[in-house]
């Protein structure tokens, strides 16, 4: 495998979802088929939001996981999606004055390595597909927990690789060969985001050895659900 397909330093992560942000959302929906919507409704049942306390979405993207907060929420709750990518962000924020929660759903550019959050602050902080495209892995999950209230939750949603024999063979033809070529060519990728795709997820700690990673940094109660025959995966865990 390419170690520059690989390549997760800020500078290149950045610069290669603000090339693609324009064709994000068309080719987030196209490529799963439209079930990338089904992923983010589950951690918001799975992870429900409680009466107080705000929620944060770190790697926000076009806040699709925030705006789904919020409706799961009834927009009582304030809402904080963070990316570091400003041209995603751009898009965010443009997609929650559409729906007119702006006023609850607020974006603010940061690194989910050194979040500006003081500790102890959200009820939820979450993350979807965003993780294994932090640099520092480790320090970002610590972040995650860092910035989470005693007792609230942190709540994973990624990518993850399906078992079953001839369902995960198919996948995994899919997700290699087919993926990339319609990725590519919708969204003219100069770093090739959607090769790096598939290969950042094959290299990525799943199941039982991401839930593992979750207890070393303080969270209790780990739970991970497998969504979609193993496709993604949703991690749960309880703030100590």
């Amino acid at each position: 495998m390419s170690t520059s397909l690989l390549d997760k330093r800020e500078t290149r992560i950045r610069r290669m979802f603000g090339a693609i942000a324009p064709s994000y959302d068309l080719l987030n929906h196209l490529l799963s088929l439209n079930i990338d919507r089904y992923w983010r409704r589950r951690i918001t049942r799975l992870v429900p939001p409680k009466e107080s306390g705000p929620i944060l979405d770190l790697c926000t993207g076009t806040g699709d996981l925030a705006l789904a907060y919020d409706r799961a929420a009834q927009g009582r709750i304030p809402i904080i999606g963070a990316d570091f990518c400003h041209e995603m962000l751009v898009l965010a924020c443009q997609k929650t004055n559409n729906k007119q929660a702006s006023e609850r759903v607020r974006y603010l550019e940061a690194d989910a390595q050194r979040l500006p959050f003081p500790d102890n602050q959200f009820q939820i902080t979450t993350v979807a597909f965003g993780l294994r495209n932090v640099t520092d892995t480790d320090r970002g999950l610590a972040e995650m927990v860092r910035v989470t209230r005693p007792g609230g939750r942190v709540g994973i949603l990624e990518f993850s690789q399906p078992r079953g024999w001839l369902f995960g063979r198919l996948y995994r033809f899919y997700f290699r060969q087919i993926l990339p070529r319609i990725g590519q060519l919708i969204s003219r990728s100069k770093d090739n985001a959607y090769h790096y795709l598939p290969a950042s997820v094959l290299e990525f700690p799943d199941g039982e050895a991401l839930a593992e990673r979750l207890r070393r940094y303080g969270l209790k109660e780990v739970r991970w659900y497998p969504l979609t025959f193993g496709i993604a995966t949703l991690y749960v865990g309880t703030k100590a």
